[in-house]
């Protein structure tokens, strides 16, 4: 049985950081791309940031760049978000995604987390 269950979430003010962490067992992580998808009150989910199977590709949406970053250790089945400069427009549920490859997890996830809430206080 496939779980992806994600860590790290919580309450920041505006400007501050925080990192996601997603734990996933019941699969070979390595031969999975991963993603991190977030969803507000009264808003579709939305693709943050994904990254290939070995981490050497990694893709992130406009309203993210520059701003978050995507990292794997294959070694222990984890897969981080990385937030700073967090805004309020931030705040949402984020949710890690597994999927065959890269394009695959942005646009069709085959496994998903069950969230963790990051609120941004402005």
């Amino acid at each position: 049985q496939v779980q992806l269950v994600e860590s790290g979430g919580g309450l920041v003010q505006a400007g501050g950081s925080l990192r996601l962490s997603c734990g996933a067992s019941g699969l070979t992580f390595s031969n999975y791309a991963m993603g991190w998808f977030r969803q507000a009150p009264g808003k579709e989910r939305e693709f943050v940031a994904g990254i290939a199977r070995t981490g050497g590709s990694t893709k992130y949406a406009d309203s993210v760049k520059g701003r978050f970053t995507i990292s794997r250790d294959n070694g222990k089945n984890t897969v981080y978000l990385q937030m700073n400069s967090l805004k309020a427009e931030d705040t949402a549920s984020y949710y890690c995604a597994a999927g065959f490859a890269l394009i695959t997890v942005r646009r069709k996830p085959d496994y998903w987390g069950q969230g963790t809430q990051v609120t941004v206080s402005s």
